[in-house]
């Protein structure tokens, strides 16, 4: 379905609404580095997959990245452009489908390389995952490269006499980092690996850089394309930063639906921490309010939680200069990466609607939930 209202007031409750002219300065900054670096980024749908925006990212990006079979048909029937599939692990059922979509293929191990080397030899790039064994995340859940990570191939487990059909190396060690992080990694990746790259096509980067937060140094990072270029001329360089596309474009506003006490004021709303925003419980993050402030920063103070039964599902504690009200709107600041792909339907809870907000007059409602979307995944 795709309907047009004029003003915020009519969205359906929850929405996650995407603002187009937010998400395609976001785009324009990542041509800018794609075009002067001469690099390749790709979008990576495990961050950013809202397909409806598809026409206008594919004006500026190369293609996507996709971490299994179904982000591949996704890619390839809503992009276009290359698509390159990389999972810790490919079944054997799916990977004949997975070679016709893709262009390029990564495998994580040796194991997988010489399962299905036969198939993929003739069909695509192939490439393997490495691990450079450095990495500056501070959060093991989000660290590619933690002791013990299953993501990649270590130096020491490199099989240098296995590489017949190999044409590129991957390797992801960010998360929504700046340049410096990625200038450690490459540094690794090089001391490492850089014995192979006259026989390869390609190297890409992985993901994690967050190029379009306002602090990102996007000059510093142009400049470390340019010279990587310079040492390897014969390598295309790809980067799939899923982040940096939907970082900042829109949001997710709920509805109070009852205000109660317990020793504290405490709101309930029509969204959910655990089903809609599960990042908030998975690691140390708070979500964004607008107009608010932390707990006893302004003179109302709420805890702000889910309508499911979960007892631990609270969003976080804030504050406000108003009391809240059954009926307020509240709005949950940059809610459009790394989110709206996590949703569930746990306890039944209606998923969210997507809005694409076209202008200050112009939101499309591009989809609305219900019942069927929560029994489809029960049958």
């Amino acid at each position: 379905m795709k309907k047009i209202v004029d003003s915020f007031d009519k969205l359906p409750s929850p929405s996650f609404v995407c603002e187009q002219d937010l998400l395609e300065k976001n785009l324009k900054l990542l041509k800018r580095v794609q075009d002067e670096a001469d690099v390749n980024i790709l979008l990576a749908l495990k961050g950013f997959s809202l397909y409806s925006t598809f026409d206008l990212c594919k004006k500026y990006l190369k293609g996507c990245c996709a971490s299994g079979l179904n982000e591949a048909i996704l890619a390839r029937e809503e992009f276009g452009g290359e698509v390159h599939t990389y999972s810790p692990a490919f079944k054997e059922e799916e990977f004949d489908q997975i070679v016709g979509l893709s262009d390029h293929i990564v495998f994580n191990s040796f194991n997988q390389l010489n399962q299905f080397r036969e198939k993929a030899k003739d069909n695509v790039s192939i490439g393997l995952r490495i691990n450079p064994e450095y990495s500056s995340v501070e959060v093991d859940l989000y660290n590619p490269c933690a002791v013990n990570s299953r993501l990649g191939i270590t130096k020491v487990n490199f099989d240098e006499n296995n590489l017949d059909d190999v044409e590129g190396l991957h390797f992801h060690a960010l998360c929504e980092q700046n340049v410096d992080a990625l200038e450690g990694a490459l540094n690794a990746f090089e001391k490492n690996f850089s014995q192979y790259f006259s026989q390869l096509k390609w190297v890409n980067f992985g993901g994690g850089h967050h190029i379009t937060r306002s602090d990102y140094d996007v000059e510093g990072l142009i400049k470390l394309l340019k010279e990587f270029k310079i040492r390897y001329p014969h390598l295309k360089v790809f980067l799939e930063p899923g982040e940096a596309v939907g970082w900042q474009t829109g949001y997710l506003v709920a509805t109070v639906l009852d205000v109660i006490k317990n020793g504290m004021n405490l709101a309930i709303l029509d969204t959910s921490a655990e089903a809609h925003m599960p990042d908030t419980l998975a690691m140390p993050y708070r979500a964004e309010i607008r107009n608010s402030g932390i707990a006893n920063e302004k003179e109302f103070t709420y805890r702000l939680g889910g309508n499911t039964c979960l007892a631990g599902d609270i969003i976080g504690d804030y504050s406000f200069d108003k009391p809240l009200k059954i009926g307020d709107k509240i709005i949950l600041e940059d809610m459009i990466h790394y989110t709206m792909v996590k949703t569930t339907t746990f306890n039944g809870i209606k998923l969210p609607a997507i809005v694409i907000k076209v202008s200050n007059k112009c939101y499309q409602i591009v989809n609305i939930f219900g019942y069927n979307e929560y029994k489809s995944r029960l049958s």
